[in-house]
C-alpha cells in the first residue's frame, strides 16, 4: 500500500521532534505493565509475538530480552531504522503498514500498546487494520489493543499547554472536532518554526466491539490501567482489550 504525504502520521512519526516531545514516555511503568501481561495471559518463550506499530521498538526490545521471538514493525522508516540496531536472531523490525497482513496466522499474540491505533482518517481503515490482526494470528492466537479510555479523555481534555523538553518550547492545542481527538502542536527549533497535527479517532467501547465482531475476534475481558484493573468508563486511565481470534 502506497502512503501518501498527507496522512500526518507518516511525517510526524518519523520526525526526530516527535521523540523528543514524547521522550517523558515511562519505560519503568511500560515494563511493569508488559510483565503483568505476559503473566495475565500465559505467554510462553516458544510463543511468537509482534509489536504492531512499535516506534522505536522499546518493548519489542524488551519482550526479546525476557526471551521471547518478536517482530516489531512499524510505519516510520527512521523508527525501524533506530531499532534495527537492536536485532538479532529472535528480534526482527520491519517498515509496514498495519492495514495490511503482515505475516498471516504467524502469531501466537499481537501487541498494540500505548494508544497506537486510531489514526486513519476514513472508519473503513480501522476495520481493515483490526482484521490484519487477526489475519496474522495463529488459531486461538490472543492481541491485546491498549488504547485510551476515551469518554475520560474527551472529559478532561486540557485545551492548550506548554511544554518545554530539551530547550524547545512545545505550545499542544488540543479539541475535539468532526469525532477525532486533534493535538495542534507548533514549536521553533534548528532555526525554524515548525508544526504538526496529531488526530486520534474517538474511538469508543462499542466502535470496538463493531471491529471485532467483524474481524471475528472475541473480547476476553476489557482492563483499565496497566495494573490490570478492571475497566470502568468513568474512571479509568485505559480501555485495554484482550482478545482471541478462533478460526
Amino acid at each position: 500500500m502506497n502512503i501518501e504525504h498527507q496522512d500526518w502520521f507518516s511525517e510526524w512519526f518519523d520526525s526526530p521532534y516527535y521523540h523528543i516531545l514524547y521522550k517523558h514516555r515511562d519505560d519503568i511503568e511500560a515494563e511493569s505493565f508488559i510483565n503483568k501481561l505476559i503473566n495475565h495471559l500465559k505467554i510462553l518463550p516458544q510463543h511468537k509475538i509482534m509489536d504492531l506499530a512499535c516506534g522505536r521498538g522499546r518493548h519489542a526490545i524488551y519482550l526479546n530480552k525476557k526471551g521471547f521471538d518478536v517482530t516489531g514493525t512499524d510505519l516510520s522508516p527512521r523508527s525501524i531504522e533506530y531499532a534495527k540496531q537492536f536485532s538479532n536472531s529472535r528480534l526482527n523490525f520491519f517498515v509496514h503498514d498495519m492495514r495490511e497482513v503482515f505475516a498471516a496466522k504467524s502469531f501466537d499474540l499481537i501487541l498494540n500498546l500505548f494508544t497506537s491505533f486510531g489514526y486513519f482518517d476514513q472508519e473503513e481503515d480501522n476495520y481493515k487494520a483490526i482484521k490484519s490482526i487477526a489475519d496474522s494470528l495463529k488459531k486461538d492466537g490472543l492481541a491485546v489493543i491498549d488504547f485510551m479510555n476515551t469518554p475520560k479523555v474527551i472529559a478532561s481534555l486540557v485545551k492548550e499547554e506548554l511544554v518545554e523538553v530539551d530547550g524547545i518550547k512545545f505550545c499542544v492545542k488540543k479539541k475535539l472536532e468532526d469525532g477525532f481527538i486533534t493535538k495542534d502542536i507548533s514549536f521553533h527549533a534548528d532555526g525554524k518554526d515548525h508544526h504538526h497535527i496529531e488526530k486520534v479517532k474517538a474511538i469508543g467501547k462499542e466502535d470496538f466491539i463493531k471491529y471485532f465482531n467483524f474481524a471475528g475476534l472475541q473480547i476476553l475481558e476489557i482492563l483499565g490501567d496497566y495494573q490490570l484493573n478492571q475497566y470502568s468508563e468513568a474512571s479509568s486511565d485505559r480501555m485495554i482489550f484482550t482478545l482471541k481470534h478462533n478460526t
